[in-house]
């Protein structure tokens, strides 16, 4: 074994010699280069391969308790694409009343005619309502730059002079944003793996700043209520948004279903005609059908025409939420992990059926 623990720069887990199928595993030559990664950051670095890893929930909610020990400030990364479903629940809980500046990340998926100040503001009512009155919030696009200024002049007028830990569920870009960070304001280089694999990051990485304080990546928080976390890693491509998402307008009668790939399903089954408009992934496949023969389109065609995913039986099995569109405004039916569907605004009824644990909600229309 090696005589001190050395963490993996890409992903932070310590590195170990011994066993290959675990977690840190190096061979031992590797470990004389300056910066050693694992096994495992190295595939996905080279290959574009991820290996599962099991993930404990309970151990990432310790390292994240650790904070509450610290004078610091906490910079919670959200997915504004997603935003329920990429919050930590009960975050105010564990970071011992240190202040929480609010980055929404992923800006750049919504269309140019969002109204930024409307999604910032919907994002602050959002935070509030789940218990947490953020000291700023500052939207993003980590991975093409979008108002990195901003970014880098709030982290450093909030945290004054304090460490800063960067905390998130998995996949929401908090090692992207980091990374840019770093390179746009620190070293130049980018240090940290990533990937659109959920749990990239495994370990707490320490990455020095001034004065003896740090900036520390920690690992994503795993939410097993989203649909992403349930797709398999090689079709995970599909349902990841990747650029500006084009909206798909479906004009609905009554009677009348939409196949979001086999994952999940809208059924129309009362109301008058009116649009429902998609946001989700380009790349996913969307088919319309009639209500009445939509069991048998599902049953014959799941895993084929409809995909992801190819193995139906890796999902769990669908349960129907009800929703009674008042009428009143328009409201966004979201799929956690998948996006979202915005209704007209006329009185419907209409059932979501998903993956049994995913989490599905409605809410006023943030477009």
């Amino acid at each position: 074994m090696m005589e001190q623990e050395i963490g993996c720069e890409g992903c932070g887990v310590p590195l170990q010699t011994e066993h290959p199928e675990k977690p840190g595993y190096v061979p031992s030559a590797a470990l004389e280069r300056e910066h050693p990664i694992c096994k495992r950051c190295f595939r996905i670095r080279h290959y574009n391969e991820v290996a599962q890893v099991e993930h404990d929930p309970d151990a990432y909610l310790a390292m994240l308790g650790e904070i509450g020990n610290r004078q610091a400030l906490v910079v919670q990364v959200v997915d504004l694409f997603d935003l329920s479903g990429s919050w930590i629940p009960g975050i105010q809980r564990h970071t011992g009343g240190n202040p929480i500046l609010i980055l929404g990340n992923k800006l750049d998926l919504f269309p140019k005619s969002a109204k930024v100040q409307r999604l910032k503001e919907w994002v602050y009512h959002t935070v509030s309502e789940l218990g947490v009155k953020p000291v700023d919030v500052v939207l993003t696009s980590a991975a093409k730059g979008v108002h990195f200024d901003e970014v880098a002049r709030a982290i450093e007028t909030c945290r004054e002079g304090r460490d800063v830990f960067v905390t998130g569920t998995a996949n929401v870009g908090k090692s992207t944003l980091i990374n840019r960070l770093l390179k746009e304001f620190g070293s130049g280089e980018e240090v940290i793996t990533t990937s659109p694999y959920p749990g990239t990051t495994l370990d707490t990485i320490h990455i020095p700043l001034e004065g003896g304080r740090e900036l520390v990546d920690m690992p994503g928080i795993v939410r097993r209520d989203r649909m992403s976390e349930w797709v398999a890693p090689d079709e995970l491509g599909e349902i990841t948004p990747k650029s500006e998402i084009k909206p798909k307008v479906y004009q609905l009668n009554d009677g009348q279903t939409l196949f979001f790939g086999g994952l999940a399903r809208m059924d129309y089954s009362e109301g008058v005609r009116q649009p429902f408009v998609c946001h989700m992934a380009n790349s996913l496949y969307i088919h319309r059908t009639k209500l009445a023969h939509a069991d048998e389109v599902w049953e014959k065609h799941r895993g084929e025409l409809l995909s992801p995913p190819k193995d139906p039986s890796s999902l769990p099995p669908l349960v129907r939420h009800t929703f009674h569109l008042d009428g009143k405004q328009k409201q966004d039916l979201v799929i956690s992990g998948l996006g979202w569907i915005a209704t007209g605004k006329e009185r419907a009824r209409v059932e979501l059926w998903v993956p049994r644990g995913v989490r599905v909600e409605v809410r006023p229309a943030i477009l």
